[in-house]
């Protein structure tokens, strides 16, 4: 029989069994002790704040009886403030697609699921904040990874069912440089499974982040899902097997809005045919600067985009928006980044301090732009950066006097333009 369980730190007791209004749990701890089961239901009180607690979770449910996490009664959402609480672990298992790239360390989520499956958490505030950390300074190199939502594949091969909708995730005040850590609002990963012989692949599917509000986060806004398994995704042409053996299906990001995030915006990684609809980047990339981005060490340099994929094969992007994106050596709205078959249609971009769209080397082909409107996006509007064979068409682009259609030492390559209108701003 499945069971709701009520969580309200005014009037609760973790002595309750919480299965009623009137006798709820009090922390977050209590929920973090509850064997969940699929079709049982945690409910936090609206208005409440849980301060310095983290709801860590390993529970699944079923494709037709979810596990959720959600809200009950009137106000405002349910908050959890980790401030810093909440560490765990994370370990890709071995080095990533670069030496910069830092793969192992601690992290601390206001909400992790590791392992879980078909797990629904929705209508919740989450914030990470540092503020109070004495000593800890905000671009230090070794500063702790902090997350709103982490989520983990490791040992139960693949994870179905994740959903998260309608969270305001801000203030996240997590490591500036650690790009492919669980580090920034949400972001989802696959480490090395400890037996990938007896589990299978680390890997998900069925994923869906949608109504969700990100501001004010280091590093990612959003970010699903990198893997340990990159070297299975080498070379330009991607193979759809590849993708069921190691990559990611079925995935959707839809309707979200980053907002300051200090470095990209929003990112699907290692997925095959995703789909990224209705969302909007504003104001992203703002901390690849020389005045927080100070002491990376050896890690890579100041690169951030807003919206884009990586290492997907056939992602369709549609209808997003991106305006303001910080410069920096990307900067752009739009990146086709070495993935196969990547489309943007219908996307509207205005005033990226990097240009329009990227198209970036020799291991992205294949793509396509088109029905596309830029205004005003400044810098160079498009970057082929030795593409060779990307393809814009039908695009409407409204370029400052000045600003050249091609960004300057970001040329090369080969592209197609068909019907594409290019006009000076009104």
């Amino acid at each position: 029989m499945c069971k709701t369980y009520y969580v309200d730190p005014q009037t609760g007791r973790d002595t309750n069994n919480g299965l009623t209004p009137e006798k709820p749990l009090a922390t977050l701890f209590a929920v973090n002790r509850l064997a969940l089961a699929p079709g049982d239901t945690v409910l936090l009180k609206c208005g409440s704040v849980f301060e310095k607690q983290f709801l860590h979770l390993r529970c699944c449910g079923k494709k037709d009886s979810p596990i959720t996490i959600a809200a009950y009664g009137e106000g405002p959402a349910p908050r959890i403030d980790a401030d810093g609480q909440g560490l765990w672990y994370q370990d890709y298992g071995c080095a990533l697609d670069s030496p910069t790239h830092v793969y192992r360390g601690y992290v601390s989520s206001a909400v992790l699921l590791y392992d879980a499956a078909y797990v629904t958490v929705r209508d919740l505030e989450l914030t990470n904040r540092a503020d109070a950390v004495i000593g800890e300074q905000y671009s230090q190199p070794d500063k702790l990874e902090r997350t709103g939502v982490a989520v983990v594949a490791k040992d139960r091969g693949t994870r179905c069912g994740i959903t998260l909708q309608n969270l305001l995730i801000h203030d996240v005040h997590g490591n500036v440089y650690d790009k492919h850590m669980n580090n920034g609002g949400i972001y989802m990963t696959a480490l090395q499974p400890a037996d990938e012989t007896a589990t299978g692949a680390a890997r998900f599917a069925d994923v869906l982040v949608e109504g969700c509000y990100v501001a004010r986060v280091s590093r990612w806004g959003i970010a699903v899902g990198y893997t340990y398994a990159h070297a299975q995704f080498r070379g330009a042409e991607l193979a759809e097997n590849a993708f069921l053996q190691y990559g990611h299906e079925n995935v959707v990001l839809r309707d979200n809005y980053v907002k300051a995030a200090g470095g990209d915006g929003l990112t699907v990684m290692y997925a095959l045919r995703p789909l990224v609809e209705h969302n909007t980047a504003d104001s992203v990339a703002c901390e690849m600067n020389d005045r927080v981005y100070r002491e990376p060490g050896n890690r890579m340099g100041k690169v951030a985009a807003a919206i884009w994929p990586w290492k997907c094969k056939d992602a369709l992007l549609r209808c997003n928006e991106a305006v303001d994106t910080r410069l920096n050596q990307d900067g752009m709205a739009y990146d086709a980044d070495s993935g196969d078959g990547t489309v943007y249609e219908h996307n509207y971009s205005r005033m990226n301090e990097g240009g329009c769209v990227m198209f970036c080397l020799e291991e992205a082909i294949h793509n396509t732009f088109r029905g596309n409107v830029s205004y005003d996006d400044l810098g160079g509007t498009i970057s082929p950066s030795q593409n060779p064979d990307a393809l814009l068409e039908h695009n409407t682009f409204y370029l400052r006097d000045g600003v050249p259609f091609v960004r300057a030492r970001m040329g090369g390559g080969n592209y197609t333009e068909k019907d594409d209108t290019i006009l000076p701003l009104p």
